[in-house]
């Protein structure tokens, strides 16, 4: 318990024990990386599991060719400072302004620095600390969520499979997950490819267990021109409307204040990585992801109906796992 409230207000930070973390526990962060011409899209995800089988890992996403890469370690080869955002598994190294990469095995080679310029955090206050509001400081929450950096500026270069692609002057994005398991089921969405520079969006819907019963919770956040619109289930916003086909994704929610309406369009050819994600026995759960979608974004005022931003994201991450059995159901339960 007191390690959970000393990093309550830092979400960035690593949040288990380095020795004898009684399982089950997963944390792991997740870097998108984008090159400025937008042809080589990343992700890098660092991350321990406690759990049967305890281990570190680095997965490696290869959005623009859909291929992924589970680097397994021992768990004594993870590392966390405990005041500071800073983790490393064996030779890799991330924190809040950068990432060094050191992977070097039959599957895969990977190496390189990469710089973060000017990260724009999710605001941290004692009443909401970070992007799941006052729900982090609930201490049985089964999946706890954080955004380390909605949008900054990429500089260096990485040596993936014999190429050396500069990702300077292109974009990242990071955030992170840690408790017992994922959800049973969820859609998350994140871009910060607009043209207006610098605009960000992410969200996700999931179901979340809530002592003997659940119910659909949702975290949104848009930032634009420096202003962070939030629509949350904690903040009173409510869910308008929410039809996943095979395709899109049509979802619009508001509160008394704005309207936002987004519609996700898969990329070319639906094609996902599969991703390893935590359950509470095992790094098993098989998560597609795509970083092809796009999302057009649509923030209105109430009352007056003013257009404050219009707009599509490009490279968009993509998530939707599980959702026709029970999630859809209880979003919009038949009449």
């Amino acid at each position: 318990m007191r390690r959970f409230l000393r990093n309550l207000l830092h979400p960035d930070r690593y949040h288990g024990r380095l020795r004898g973390q009684k399982p089950p526990f997963f944390e792991g962060w997740y870097f998108k990386c984008v090159d400025k011409t937008e042809q080589h899209r990343f992700a890098f995800i660092p991350g321990v599991f406690w759990g049967e089988r305890p281990h570190a890992f680095v997965q490696v996403l290869d959005g623009a060719r859909t291929l992924v890469h589970y680097h397994e370690y021992p768990v004594d080869a993870f590392w966390a400072a405990e005041d500071r955002f800073e983790v490393a598994v064996g030779d890799n190294r991330f924190h809040q302004d950068g990432l060094t990469l050191a992977v070097d095995n039959a599957a895969q080679r990977v190496a390189g620095q990469l710089q973060f310029e000017g990260p724009v955090g999710w605001p941290v206050t004692f009443a909401s600390p970070g992007i799941m509001g006052w729900y982090a400081w609930v201490p049985f929450m089964e999946c706890y969520h954080g955004v380390v950096s909605l949008d900054h500026a990429l500089h260096g270069s990485l040596h993936i499979d014999g190429r050396e692609i500069d990702f300077s002057g292109g974009r990242g994005y990071t955030e992170k997950d840690w408790g017992r398991s994922f959800p049973e089921a969820w859609i998350w969405f994140q871009t910060n490819h607009f043209d207006h520079l610098g605009t960000s969006l992410t969200g996700s819907i999931a179901i979340i267990p809530w002592l003997r019963t659940t119910f659909p919770g949702f975290i949104i956040g848009l930032w634009h021109e420096n202003r962070l619109y939030r629509f949350a289930t904690y903040t009173g916003a409510r869910g308008e409307h929410l039809l996943v086909r095979e395709q899109t994704i049509d979802w619009v929610v508001g509160d008394k204040d704005h309207r936002l309406e987004m519609f996700v369009t898969q990329g070319p050819g639906s094609q996902f990585g599969l991703l390893k994600g935590p359950t509470a026995v095992e790094m098993g759960k098989r998560v597609a992801e795509t970083l092809s979608a796009t999302v057009d974004v649509r923030l209105t005022r109430r009352g007056d109906g003013r257009v404050l931003y219009q707009g599509t994201g490009r490279h968009a991450g993509l998530e939707v796992h599980e959702v026709e059995n029970r999630l859809l159901k209880m979003v919009a339960p038949p009449g």
